[in-house]
């Protein structure tokens, strides 16, 4: 089927390091056109991510912070302007802060920026691309959760609360755009070998999950018919009781 092997133009945020940036590299190689969207464009200069290192007709770069609504709308139309179409958004970018349930006064402010980043990012991304992503007829959304929005371990009430919020919004976007082709992933991952894990002493990090391969699932996934595309990809490396 020609149109489930075509080139397709993905938004990916959280590029510059991570999963996202391996999802990003995986992407790229596989032939398709991509637009980053990142705080500092500088960090892929004279990298395999670098326009002039990959070609400007494969590769965009754009400015945006998840928190500005603003930098979304531009990053979106500077995007159709480049590649004429999106057809796929990639929400990876996601912040992490360890607020109890009891915080402090002075922690209320990491509440607040675990809600805009992980929730309200990822949000209006898709609403700024969802147009774009109705006009395909096989358009993908495909979402970083976390298995901290499928369960709550420990004390991390904060980014627990923004993982589950965004685990709804995920389930709203399958719902909305099922009957214009988009199909949405939720993927959620335990222990990932990133910077987000480095403290992490109770599993090695050869036995987490690892950024490359995640990378691997998200390029399969593109290549699937509406047909046969999963809501939730759960990943854990170590095996919870």
């Amino acid at each position: 089927n020609d149109l489930l092997n075509m080139r397709r133009t993905i938004l990916i945020s959280g590029s510059s390091r991570g999963i996202g940036r391996a999802i990003a590299e995986e992407l790229l190689r596989s032939g398709h056109r991509i637009s980053l969207g990142v705080r500092n464009t500088e960090i892929f200069k004279d990298t395999f991510l670098d326009p002039k290192v990959s070609g400007n007709e494969n590769i965009l770069l754009n400015n945006y912070d998840a928190n500005n609504e603003l930098d979304a709308e531009n990053w979106v139309q500077r995007t159709v302007d480049n590649f004429k179409s999106i057809d796929t958004v990639i929400n990876c970018a996601g912040i992490f802060h360890k607020t109890g349930l009891i915080f402090k006064k002075e922690e209320r402010e990491t509440i607040e920026e675990l809600w805009s980043t992980n929730v309200m990012g990822p949000w209006l991304l898709t609403k700024n691309a969802w147009e774009h992503l109705s006009k395909h007829g096989q358009g993908r959304i495909i979402v970083l959760v976390s298995m901290s929005g499928k369960r709550s371990k420990g004390n991390l009430a904060g980014y627990s609360m923004s993982k589950f919020a965004l685990m709804g919004l995920c389930q709203t976007m399958r719902n909305e755009g099922w009957d214009q082709g988009i199909r949405t992933t939720a993927i959620s991952p335990g222990w990932v070998n990133t910077d987000m894990a480095a403290n992490v002493t109770t599993i090695n990090k050869d036995e987490m999950t690892q950024p490359n391969d995640i990378a691997k699932i998200v390029s399969n996934l593109l290549s699937l018919p509406n047909s046969s595309i999963p809501f939730e990809i759960n990943l854990n490396c170590n095996l919870e009781k």
